[in-house]
């Protein structure tokens, strides 16, 4: 993996942060980039996990924790910063989630939109409220145009349950932000790879098929769909929400991305080389694209690099490698 400087130990002095959501997927990572940059992590989730325990925890369900628990969970902790890393999909593919039926996507609505709407109310009745740094997605645009990247200034237009569930949780955050009441960024992320991914995505499913393959099982075949998109390092990601959390921000959405249209053929070539398994395996079948409403993703992130002082710094190949070497070991 990417050598990085070890987190230095929690200084009781140091400015805090609130990682909702700081056990999943992505929000290990945005607690370790925390950190790194010496905020004392407190880590906010129903369960405590290991790979999270050198930080402070507080349990809570965020699905159904009253407004006046978390600002009191804010207010104790010191937090200059709160940061919303949950994704109420859940343990569902969000690909599925897209059709998953009028009770699923009522539960998608209810869940975004609601701890939005308590984020905010909890931040406006804090003494001192902390910035917050909504993680949103780029699905929440809706279907671009090939070759134009996505941008900021675009009409969000999502196309299918889940996205729209992470609009109006994006929206009741800029909501409260641009009418004042409440300091927030929202941040739209495109697709995001690296150590540790969500078992729901496209590097989840196929991470267990090649540590099968490279142990000498079945041989391995990946039908590679002709589709286009955005990836960017988790890690990328992580460092992005630390910039949003201490940056003026005469703008409040900002695109998170790679800032490059990647053919999905290109990430399970990297994936496999990174396994030391044959390209043979690749199967450009050109079958239907499973996604979220768009068969090419790119991110303008013009804004984050300018406003954020952000980029990405970590390129596909270099992902992908982290990503097989930190599956090789336990979580």
């Amino acid at each position: 993996m990417q050598n990085r400087s070890p987190a230095p130990p929690p200084d009781p002095d140091a400015p805090g942060v609130v990682v909702l959501g700081g056990s999943g997927c992505i929000g290990r990572h945005v607690c370790a980039a925390f950190a790194r940059h010496g905020y004392r992590v407190t880590v906010v989730a129903r369960t405590p996990a290991p790979h999270v325990a050198a930080h402070a925890f507080q349990s809570l369900d965020l699905l159904t924790a009253p407004a006046d628990a978390l600002t009191r969970l804010l207010t104790d902790t010191g937090a200059q910063a709160v940061v919303n890393a949950t994704d109420m999909a859940g343990a569902t593919d969000v690909t599925s989630a897209a059709d998953g039926g009028e009770q699923r996507a009522a539960e998608l609505l209810a869940a975004n939109a609601g701890l939005a709407r308590t984020l905010t109310q909890a931040l406006q009745q804090c003494p001192k409220p902390p910035r917050l740094v909504h993680l949103g997605t780029i699905h929440e645009y809706g279907p671009g145009q090939r070759g134009v990247p996505l941008d900021e200034d675009l009409t969000p237009r999502p196309t299918n349950a889940y996205a729209r569930a992470k609009l109006a949780g994006s929206q009741a955050v800029l909501a409260a932000a641009n009418t004042g009441v409440v300091d927030a960024a929202v941040l739209r992320l495109v697709n995001t790879v690296g150590p540790y991914p969500t078992p729901a995505s496209f590097p989840g499913k196929l991470l267990p098929r090649m540590r099968a393959a490279a142990l000498g099982g079945e041989p391995l075949t990946v039908d590679v769909a002709a589709a286009v998109r955005d990836w960017v390092d988790v890690r990328d990601v992580a460092e992005a929400a630390v910039q949003a959390a201490r940056r003026p921000l005469p703008q409040r959405v900002f695109n998170i991305g790679s800032g490059a249209a990647v053919p999905m053929r290109e990430l399970v070539t990297h994936m496999l080389v990174a396994a030391g398994l044959p390209l043979t395996a690749l199967n450009d079948d050109h079958g239907p694209v499973r996604s979220l409403g768009a068969d090419w993703v790119q991110a303008d992130i013009r804004r984050a690099r300018t406003l954020l002082h952000w980029q990405p710094r970590i390129p596909l190949h270099q992902t992908c490698k982290d990503l097989w070497d930190a599956g090789q070991t336990s979580r």
